[in-house]
């Protein structure tokens, strides 16, 4: 399965309800990556992104490869309709979405030390959250995505938290928890500016580094399970 027309369904016009969605079991042959529920609920100052599978969440995570080039991502991953400029990057960049991944064979949040142990450049592995910037690129594959590369030169606007990468990604400190068949982080909204409106999907996912490093970086290579089975965006916060 591949994310095809996702900017034409972004912009698409729907119920303005607040309503999480809700799956069948069995989409996907990987049962931590199977959706059955997806959410985005406004507590108190917070927006609690929440996603339940059918397994154990977080219970598979990519063979180390011992190298960055061809190395694997495993993703939870919220599309929103959120402009790209409300985290900090140049407005209409593409689809940003809010992702919570586990990588063994790099560490792309610099600022963090998840694992205690006075290394912050060895974690990884961990699950932990970010912020991408999402787009079409046929050298991915018919109809795929990536996360926006930044062409060499170039000198865009970006979040203090970028790690450093050459592409559209922002590393906060917001701290994912895996218990059961639930992926779970809250996120402040006051982060995000205004977030009346907000739609949402679910999708799990496998991203590939490119064996050259080089654009398109991180390509979406592997769709497991996608919330809506459409990326219609269907979603919409809850109180």
């Amino acid at each position: 399965m591949v994310l095809t027309g996702v900017i034409m369904s972004v912009a698409l016009a729907t119920s303005a309800s607040a309503h999480d969605i809700k799956g069948a079991k069995g989409n996907a042959d990987r049962p931590d990556f199977d959706i059955v529920h997806t959410e985005i609920v406004r507590t108190g100052d917070d927006l609690v992104f929440s996603m339940a599978v059918s397994g154990k969440a977080g219970a598979s995570r990519p063979a180390p490869s011992g190298k960055l080039a061809g190395s694997s991502v495993y993703s939870y991953v919220w599309p929103t309709s959120l402009n790209s400029g409300a985290i900090g990057f140049e407005q209409d960049q593409g689809i940003l979405a809010f992702a919570v991944t586990s990588h063994p064979d790099f560490d792309d949040t610099p600022l963090y030390d998840e694992n205690g142990d006075g290394d912050k450049t060895n974690d990884g592995d961990l699950w932990h959250s970010h912020w991408v910037v999402l787009v079409p690129d046929e050298s991915c594959g018919k109809g795929a995505l990536k996360i926006r590369d930044i062409e060499e030169g170039a000198k865009p606007k970006l979040p203090s938290t970028w790690p450093g990468l050459p592409i559209l990604i922002d590393s906060p400190d917001y701290k994912p928890d895996l218990a059961g068949t639930i992926v779970t982080v809250r996120v402040p909204a006051a982060a995000l500016g205004d977030t009346k409106g907000i739609k949402f999907d679910g999708v799990t996912a496998g991203l590939r580094i490119n064996a050259s490093v080089h654009a398109p970086l991180a390509c979406v290579a592997n769709v497991f399970d996608v919330a809506s089975r459409d990326l219609s965006l269907p979603g919409r916060v809850m109180k």
